[in-house]
C-alpha cells in the first residue's frame, strides 16, 4: 500500500492577507487578480502601506497538500523555507495540518517566501509575491521514499521555469492531469474561444479539470466531459486559494478510486468552503463537510 495518497510539490509561501479598497491597489501601482512577481524592496515597501493582516502558510501545492488532509487523505509536500521566523511558521502549520513535510530548510539568505494578498470588497485577490527561499528547491531536496510511496504526485506550474525545480520535478513525476481556470487554458492554446481551448487540451492529457470560477468546472477524459455545478456559497469573502482547494477535492476522491463526477464534485464542495473565509486554507474539516454534503 503506497504511504501517501499525494505527494504535493510547490513553493513554501508564507501568505500575508489585508483587505483593501480598489484606490489602494491604483495608488500603489497593484494590478488586480493578478499574481505578480516582486523584489526585496518593493515587498518592503508593500508591507510598510498595508493595513491589519493576517499571516497564513500558502502557495499552491502546498494549500492543496492542506486540504487533502482536511478530508482524510495522506499527503506529503516537498517545499523550501528559509531557517527564520516565516519559515518556523510556515513548517509549524503544514505539520499542525496533518502533512508530511520534511524538506531541509536552507540556512541563511534568501529568507523564506512572501505573498502579500491584497482583497478588495468583491473579493478578488491581487497577489504581490517575494519567493525567496523558495528559488532554492532542487533535486537534492527529493526524498526518494516519499516520491516512490506516493499514488499522485502534484506540482504546480509556477515550478516549472527555474531550472532546479523542473529537475526535481522530472525525477518525481509524469503530466496525465492538469488542473487549469478557463483564462489558463485560453491563453495556453493562444485561443478566446473556451470551447476551442477544451478541446485542444482534450486531447494534450489524459485528464483536465478546468474550473470557471460560479460556472463550475469541467472535466474531459478522452471523448468523455463532466460538467460539475459549483457550490452554492453564502458570501464571497476571498477567492484566495480555490483552484487549489479544488485540486485538493478532485485528487482525493480520485486517490479514493471514485468516479470523475465524484471527484469534481469533492473539488466544487472545497472550492466553495474555502472562498467564503479570508485565507487559503481551509478552516473547518472537510472530511466532515463532504460527509454533511453526502458526498462522502
Amino acid at each position: 500500500m503506497p504511504d501517501f495518497d499525494v505527494l504535493c510539490i510547490g513553493n513554501a509561501i508564507v501568505d500575508i492577507i489585508a483587505q483593501c479598497d480598489d484606490a489602494f491597489l491604483e495608488t500603489n501601482g497593484i494590478i488586480k487578480g493578478a499574481m505578480n512577481l516582486i523584489d526585496t524592496k518593493r515587498a518592503e515597501l508593500l508591507y510598510s502601506r498595508m493595513g491589519p493582516a493576517i499571516e497564513a502558510s500558502g502557495g499552491s501545492a502546498g494549500n492543496t497538500a492542506a486540504g487533502i488532509a482536511s478530508f482524510g487523505g495522506r499527503a506529503a509536500f516537498f517545499g523550501k523555507v528559509s531557517n527564520d521566523p516565516l519559515g518556523e511558521i510556515y513548517a509549524h502549520d503544514i505539520h499542525a495540518q496533518g502533512v508530511a513535510f520534511d524538506t531541509r530548510p536552507l540556512e541563511g539568505q534568501p529568507p523564506t517566501a512572501r505573498s502579500m494578498i491584497f482583497v478588495t470588497p468583491d473579493g478578488e485577490r491581487s497577489m504581490n509575491t517575494y519567493l525567496g527561499a523558495c528559488i532554492e528547491l532542487g533535486p537534492e531536496d527529493v526524498e526518494a521514499d516519499k516520491a516512490s510511496g506516493a499514488k499522485v504526485t502534484y506540482f504546480e506550474g509556477y515550478l516549472w521555469d527555474p531550472p532546479r525545480a523542473k529537475e526535481a520535478i522530472r525525477q518525481t513525476a509524469k503530466l496525465d492531469i492538469v488542473f487549469a481556470n478557463s483564462h489558463e487554458i485560453k491563453s495556453l492554446y493562444q485561443t478566446k474561444s473556451f470551447d476551442e481551448a477544451l478541446a485542444a487540451i482534450r486531447k494534450d492529457c489524459k485528464i483536465a479539470a478546468v474550473t470557471r470560477s460560479e460556472k463550475g468546472s469541467v472535466i474531459v477524459r478522452g471523448e468523455e466531459t463532466v460538467t460539475i455545478q459549483a457550490t452554492t456559497i453564502r458570501e464571497l469573502v476571498d477567492t484566495t486559494g480555490a483552484g487549489d482547494l479544488y485540486a485538493a477535492g478532485f485528487l482525493y476522491g480520485y486517490t479514493s478510486g471514485r468516479s470523475l463526477k465524484d471527484c469534481g464534485d469533492l473539488g466544487s464542495l472545497a472550492a466553495g468552503l474555502v472562498i467564503q473565509q479570508l485565507g487559503p486554507r481551509p478552516r473547518q474539516n472537510l472530511r466532515s463537510a463532504a460527509q454533511l454534503a453526502g458526498l462522502l
